[in-house]
């Protein structure tokens, strides 16, 4: 399996992405970021979080 098929925590895609864990949760809150609750854990693909990024929607207004 590739590590971009992974399911990686906030901590991880903060870190992936160079932002800090408040944007990852910002995003949660107010964009269509791919991500799943897995109990009371956010779960991320990599591979997801690259195409959405790529398409322009992490660029939300405050």
């Amino acid at each position: 399996m590739a590590e971009q098929d992974n399911w990686v925590g906030i901590e991880e895609i903060a870190e992936y992405l160079g932002v800090n864990k408040d944007t990852i949760r910002n995003w949660i809150k107010k964009s269509d970021i791919p991500a799943c609750k897995i109990g009371r854990k956010w779960k991320f693909k990599k591979n997801e979080v690259d195409a959405w990024i790529k398409s322009g929607k992490s660029a939300i207004n405050s």
